[in-house]
C-alpha cells in the first residue's frame, strides 16, 4: 500500500501509531538540525519532521525535496510541542523513519496556495495544478456533494435518470448550436444539445413519467460571469402536473439543497413576482431581493418644470438609498460616470439629498422648488440622511435597465449584497413572445414548446405580444438558477405556436414533426424545469464566476487554454469529413 492513512485524518488519539502518508510537498522548512516538510493531498496537510539526530542520511535527503515532489513517507505519530489550531490535523506531526521519492516535480509556474501568485491565464494554462489547491478542490468536493443530494432528492419522488443522446439535430431557435460534422453522411451535420428539451417531452409521451438528468449541454454564444459554452443542467420533466405542482416540488429541492449543504433551514414559501412587477420594481427579470431600493415612477413629480432632460423623457424612475446622504461629490460623479458607461448606456444622473433638517437638496434645484422637492421626498418615502438617484430615458424598458444596474452598484457599494444571506424568489407569468429587430419577427422568449396561460390563448389570432406564458424562473440573490414551462402537448396548439414565430408547415415539420407527431399519439400535459448546476455551486461557493466550480473551463473568449482548444485540423480530417476552411480574407477575396 501506497499509504495508510490520508494527509487530512490524523488527529491526538493516533498519537504513538506508525503510519504511512503518501501526497505533494507543499513546503519544506529547515530550523537548526531539523527539516519540517508540509505534505499534502486531497484531504489536508500534515506536518512531517525530520531530525538530523535521529537519522541524518533521512534529514540531509528531506533538505532536498522541491515544492510538489511527490513523496511516500512512514513514520511514527507524536503530539506537537508547537499546535496549529487553523489546521485540523494541527495538534500531531509525524516522526519521519523513511522517506521515498515517488516523483521529483519541476519548479511548478505559480504557487500552490489559498492565495496563489498565478494569475487567471497562467493558473487555467495549468489547471491540474490549480485543482490541487484548496480553494478550487473544495469547490469541486460541494459539487459532488450537491449531485448527489439532487439524486437523493428526486430518487425520493419517484423519478428516473434517463440519458439523452449527444449528437442531435440542429434547431432554429434559441442561441447558436455547436455543430458536428458527419463523416458517414457526407455534408450533414449533427448539433450538440442546448438541452434535452424535445427528448425529455417525447420520454413523457412514452409514459416515463418522471426523468430527470445532470446533463452537459452546449450553446455557441458570447461568455460572460454564469456563462460557459459547456455547462451543466439538472435537467427535469414530469407529466400529469400544473405550474404549481412543479414549482412547489422544485421549491422544496432548494430548500433541501439549502439544509444539507450550507446548514440553511428555509421555512417560508417563495415570493412569487409577475414578471411584469419584476421589470417596473427592479428593471430585471431576475431581481435581487437581498436589499430594497424598489423603483419609484416619479412623471407625475418631476415632469412639466422647464427641466428639459425629465421634460422630455417617456421615463423617469428613481431609487432611495437608505442612509446614503453622506455621499461626496466625488462619489456622485464617479455614480454618474458609472451609469454612463458605454455597457450601461445612461446619459446622466440627477440626485436628491434629505438634509438632516428634512429639506431636499438637489443637482437640480434651479428647476424645482422646495415643495415640489418635498413632494419627491413623500414619492420615495426618503428620511434625512436618505439619498435619492434619478434617471430618465426616452425608452421606458432600457432606462428601467440602467436603473437596475445604478441600483445593484448602490447595493454593493453600501454592503448590501451579502454572499451568506440569500434571497429566492419564482419570477412567473413571462411574455409569451418577445420581439427581434435582427430577424424582423416575434421569438420565442423562452421556446416554442411553452404553453401559453389558458385565458390568454384567444389572443394568439388576435394580439401575439400580449399572451403570457406558464413559464417560471428562481431567481436567489439576483442569479436565474432554473428555469421552465407548461409544455404545449397538442399538436394543433403547436402548429399555432410555429406559424406565430414564423414557420411554414413545411419548415415545421422538417424541424419538429418527430415531436408534432408524437403528440397525436396521447401525449399526457407535461411540464419541466432545468436547475443550472454551476450556478448552484457558484451561489453556494460565494463565488463571482462559475468558472472555479467547473474543473476544466473555458476562457472568456471560449478557448480551452491548457488543451489549446479548438484548434485547426489536419487536411486528411477535412477531406474525409468533405469540408472546407475558408478563412475570413479568403472570403474577401
Amino acid at each position: 500500500m501506497f499509504r495508510t492513512k490520508t494527509c487530512g485524518e490524523l488527529r491526538i488519539g493516533d498519537a504513538g501509531t506508525e503510519v504511512t502518508l503518501a501526497g505533494w510537498v507543499q513546503r519544506t522548512r529547515k530550523m537548526g538540525g531539523m527539516t519540517f516538510v508540509d505534505l499534502r493531498d486531497r484531504y489536508g496537510l500534515t506536518q512531517v519532521v525530520f531530525n538530523v539526530e535521529h537519522d541524518q542520511a533521512l534529514t540531509e535527503a528531506a533538505n532536498h525535496l522541491g515544492r510538489e515532489f511527490v513523496v511516500q513517507i512512514t513514520g511514527k505519530v507524536a503530539e506537537r510541542a508547537s499546535k496549529n489550531p487553523n489546521l485540523p490535523t494541527g495538534d500531531i506531526e509525524i516522526i519521519a523513519d523513511k522517506l521515498t521519492v515517488l516523483n521529483p516535480s519541476e519548479v511548478p509556474p505559480f504557487t500552490i496556495e489559498d492565495e496563489s501568485d498565478g494569475g487567471d491565464d497562467l493558473r487555467m494554462r495549468y489547471r491540474y495544478l490549480d485543482l490541487r489547491r484548496t480553494p478550487v478542490r473544495r469547490n469541486l468536493e460541494l459539487r459532488h456533494r450537491m449531485t448527489m443530494e439532487v439524486r437523493r432528492y428526486l430518487d425520493s419522488k419517484g423519478f428516473l435518470e434517463i440519458e439523452t443522446p449527444m449528437l442531435v439535430g440542429s434547431t432554429p431557435e434559441g442561441a447558436r448550436d455547436f455543430v458536428v460534422p458527419s463523416r458517414m453522411n457526407p455534408g450533414q451535420f449533427y448539433a450538440l444539445p442546448q438541452s434535452p428539451q424535445t427528448l425529455k417531452q417525447l420520454l413523457m409521451v412514452s409514459g416515463m413519467d418522471r426523468y430527470f438528468q445532470i446533463v452537459k449541454c452546449f450553446r455557441d454564444e458570447d461568455l460572460r460571469a454564469d456563462r460557459q459554452p459547456e455547462f451543466t443542467q439538472i435537467d427535469c420533466e414530469m407529466s400529469y402536473v400544473e405550474q404549481n405542482d412543479i414549482i412547489e416540488l422544485f421549491e422544496g429541492m432548494a430548500k433541501h439543497l439549502f439544509k444539507e449543504i450550507r446548514g440553511v433551514e428555509l421555512t417560508e414559501p417563495f415570493i412569487r413576482m409577475p414578471w411584469a412587477d419584476a421589470m417596473k420594481y427592479y428593471g430585471s427579470d431576475k431581481p435581487d431581493l437581498r436589499f430594497g431600493m424598489r423603483f419609484v415612477e416619479l412623471m407625475d413629480v418631476l415632469k412639466g418644470h422647464g427641466f428639459s432632460v425629465f421634460d422630455n423623457a417617456a421615463y423617469i424612475g428613481g431609487i432611495c438609498a437608505k442612509g446614503a446622504a453622506s455621499y461626496t461629490r466625488k462619489q456622485l460623479d464617479a455614480l454618474t460616470e458609472y451609469v454612463k458607461r458605454p455597457q450601461i448606456g445612461a446619459k446622466g444622473m440627477v440626485y436628491a439629498r434629505v438634509e438632516a433638517d428634512g429639506n431636499v437638496k438637489s443637482s437640480v434645484d434651479k428647476f424645482y422648488t422646495q415643495e415640489t422637492l418635498q413632494e419627491l421626498r413623500k414619492a420615495m418615502d426618503a428620511e434625512p440622511g436618505d439619498l435619492i438617484l434619478i434617471l430618465s430615458g426616452d425608452d421606458i424598458m432600457k432606462t428601467r435597465k440602467q436603473l437596475c444596474e445604478l441600483r445593484l452598484e448602490m447595493g454593493r457599494q453600501l454592503g448590501l449584497r451579502d454572499k451568506n444571506k440569500f434571497a429566492c424568489l419564482w419570477v412567473v407569468d413571462f411574455p409569451m413572445f418577445e420581439w427581434s429587430d435582427e430577424e424582423q419577427r416575434l421569438m420565442a422568449m423562452h421556446h416554442p414548446f411553452t404553453h401559453p396561460k389558458d385565458e390568454d390563448i384567444p389572443m394568439l389570432d388576435t394580439d401575439p405580444a400580449a399572451v403570457r406564458a406558464d413559464a417560471y424562473d428562481m431567481v436567489i440573490n439576483g442569479v436565474e438558477v432554473g428555469g421552465g414551462s407548461i409544455r404545449i402537448h397538442d399538436s394543433a396548439l403547436q402548429a399555432k405556436m410555429f406559424e406565430i414565430l414564423g414557420f411554414t408547415p413545411e419548415k415545421a415539420q422538417e424541424q419538429f414533426g418527430f415531436l408534432m407527431n408524437a403528440f397525436k399519439f396521447g401525449a399526457p400535459p407535461h411540464g419541466g424545469l432545468a436547475y443550472g448546476l454551476d450556478r448552484w455551486v457558484s451561489l453556494f461557493a460565494g463565488l463571482d464566476s462559475i468558472r472555479d466550480c467547473i474543473a476544466f473551463p473555458k476562457n472568456n473568449s471560449g478557448r480551452d487554454v491548457m488543451l489549446d482548444a479548438p484548434a485547426p485540423i489536419d487536411q486528411k480530417q477535412l477531406d474525409e469529413l468533405t469540408l472546407a476552411v475558408v478563412t475570413p480574407e479568403e472570403e474577401e477575396k
